[in-house]
């Protein structure tokens, strides 16, 4: 079985990057077949796999916008032969709509919405489109002649990302990482559910309300107490309950178990971290600080400027770059995003 995959494509490797850390921390079996930037078919799922898969994958992504039962792949030449060997009856729960999305496709949207709308009440009993509230929503996804045609079983919480938003939450602050990149930095780290995630650097909690939603253990610090103080407040706002935020500079870190990931933004710039260390001085010294806060196993997902050199500071102290990713900001910025991991005997 298949479940079919549509991505944001507002970066060319952060969906993909994101979905193949999730498989792999929650070994999830399957063979990732990627069609286009923005469609990603996950392929040779067991059946008896394919509802706990798509309920951990709607759970967790980020930068994944839909993911459907993969029902039909065919092309724009043998739609309607292929639509009749659906068992569309079995499938349907009463009433439908047909919904089609473009990937690099030029065919008539609605054209083919009432084309395969047509072809499924001709090829099934007892069932009716209903446009305005389907119990069940067909997604066709088009890319170039070729069609994937998919169901809805579970949908993803695409709302969450807009109404969490830094200046929609009870304490803001300028400069907060946005939602949907913090999701997608504690994907990156693996952690799973139940273990211990930590941001050092939490400032208003984005990090760690995201962590917190996916059903982690976070904790957070930070040198500023009205940051520390408006952090909780947040994930209080949230519906965070298992979490520790501590007003505490960084270098003074020990923690009271070691922790499964760490996913942070440090300040840089202007800004400082530690009240009196400026510049690149901050990472090296929280790269000292955290490691042996860190499991042997842990990863370090973290964002930093793209002037700021990171591999002779983690090789100094035992971590390895194992992805990067870069982010253009603005005409004198671009944000990498790093993940990280403890040398490997």
């Amino acid at each position: 079985m298949e479940l079919l995959c549509i991505q944001s494509q507002e970066h060319p490797e952060l969906p993909l990057a994101e979905l193949k850390a999730v498989i792999e921390c929650e070994n999830i079996d399957a063979e990732i077949d990627p069609i286009t930037e923005g469609l990603v078919i996950l392929r040779d799922i067991s059946k008896q796999n394919l509802d706990e898969y798509y309920r951990i994958l709607t759970k967790r992504l980020g930068y994944t916008h839909e993911i459907h039962e993969l029902l039909l792949e065919t092309n724009v030449g043998n739609m309607d032969g292929d639509a009749a060997t659906v068992a569309w009856s079995e499938i349907i729960d009463k009433n439908f709509a047909v919904r089609v999305k473009r990937i690099r496709s030029d065919i008539d949207t609605v054209g083919y919405e009432r084309k395969l709308g047509t072809l499924i009440l001709d090829n099934s009993q007892n069932i009716k489109v209903n446009l305005s509230k389907p119990n069940s929503l067909i997604r066709v996804v088009a890319h170039d002649d070729d069609l994937y045609v998919g169901i809805e079983r579970i949908r993803l919480d695409k709302k969450h990302f807009e109404d969490s938003k830094p200046h929609k939450r009870p304490f803001f602050y300028p400069g907060s990482m946005n939602p949907k990149l913090a999701r997608c930095m504690v994907n990156l780290s693996r952690i799973k559910e139940g273990e211990l995630l930590l941001d050092p650097f939490c400032g208003t909690g984005g990090i760690l309300i995201e962590a917190g939603l996916i059903g982690c253990k976070v904790v957070g610090s930070d040198i500023y107490w009205k940051m520390q103080n408006g952090a909780s407040i947040n994930l209080d706002y949230y519906g965070i309950t298992d979490y520790r935020t501590f007003h505490l500079d960084v270098r003074e870190l020990k923690m009271y178990e070691k922790v499964a990931s760490v996913v942070t933004d440090p300040p840089y710039g202007i800004s400082t971290s530690t009240g009196d260390v400026d510049g690149e001085e901050i990472f090296k010294e929280f790269f000292h600080a955290i490691y042996d806060n860190m499991k042997d196993d842990a990863y370090l997902c973290m964002a930093s400027p793209h002037y700021v050199d990171l591999k002779p500071m983690v090789d100094e102290v035992g971590f390895d770059i194992v992805e990067q990713y870069r982010i253009k900001m603005h005409r004198s910025l671009t944000r990498i995003i790093s993940v990280i991991r403890k040398k490997l005997d």
